[in-house]
């Protein structure tokens, strides 16, 4: 019996990753709603509860690719892809009101830069602080902290090792999931309460991830724009953070 409903889980992979990733964010909302009455989020919780799966997955294979390396759970390697994941982005940036994002202007573009630039160098800081001093692993750990997917993207395309491009998405995870916790403390301290500010928000914080459920916590209306200007703040981290940022960088530590 075991073996049969093993065969019928591999031979439906994907199918059974949706049901799995439901069942998580079912319960992660649930636990959302009665510890903590929202002001964790449940994306917060699924995250956690995800790393704790996958931290599973990997100490009981000994693979590399976390719950996906077990055979019934194969199926997450796809779901959590690229591909999908990519969808999700622009899917949910459709939701947003054109004339709205006009509406930001010149700030909005500039949040992006500031955000950018502003993650980079904390995140150089920080890796100089852990005893980096070369370049490439300066400027993988710093497009890390921009976002977790920068920091590989970077980190590949420099050539850096795979311990600094873990940690390079490590940083990008921890930013993330503060993000995503923070947003509904500060959400009225910084008028976190309008299209454009969300605009903003997005731009100069930049997780696509972190900042739609940090949104989402505050006021899920506000998600499509939050949403696009940080979509927009990966493809323009994975532009600067391996060419203008990485020669900066260069430049200074040699």
């Amino acid at each position: 019996m075991f073996e049969m409903l093993s065969d019928v889980f591999k031979e439906n992979g994907l199918i059974l990753s949706f049901a799995l990733v439901g069942v998580v964010m079912y319960f992660s909302y649930m636990l959302s709603d009665k510890f903590t009455k929202g002001r964790l989020h449940g994306s917060a919780i699924a995250i956690l509860v995800g790393l704790v799966l996958a931290y599973i997955g990997g100490v009981t294979t000994g693979g590399e690719k976390g719950l996906s390396d077990i055979g019934i759970f194969t199926g997450i390697g796809l779901m959590g892809g690229g591909m999908l994941r990519d969808f999700a982005i622009v899917a949910t940036a459709f939701g947003a009101n054109i004339e709205e994002i006009k509406k930001a202007g010149f700030t909005g573009i500039l949040s992006l830069f500031l955000g950018v630039v502003v993650s980079f160098i904390v995140g150089v800081a920080i890796a100089l602080a852990f005893g980096y001093t070369d370049a490439v692993s300066l400027t993988t750990i710093g497009a890390g902290t921009a976002t977790y997917i920068v920091g590989p993207v970077t980190g590949t395309a420099l050539g850096a090792s795979s311990e600094v491009i873990t940690l390079s998405i490590a940083a990008g995870l921890v930013k993330s999931i503060l993000t995503m916790i923070g947003t509904p403390f500060i959400a009225k301290y910084i008028g976190l309460d309008n299209p454009r500010s969300a605009i903003v928000y997005g731009g100069l914080m930049g997780t696509t991830s972190g900042v739609a459920g940090g949104l989402a916590a505050t006021d899920p209306k506000l998600v499509p724009y939050g949403a696009m200007t940080a979509t927009f703040y990966t493809g323009l981290g994975c532009l600067l953070a391996p060419s203008i940022l990485f020669i900066i960088t260069r430049s200074i530590f040699g």
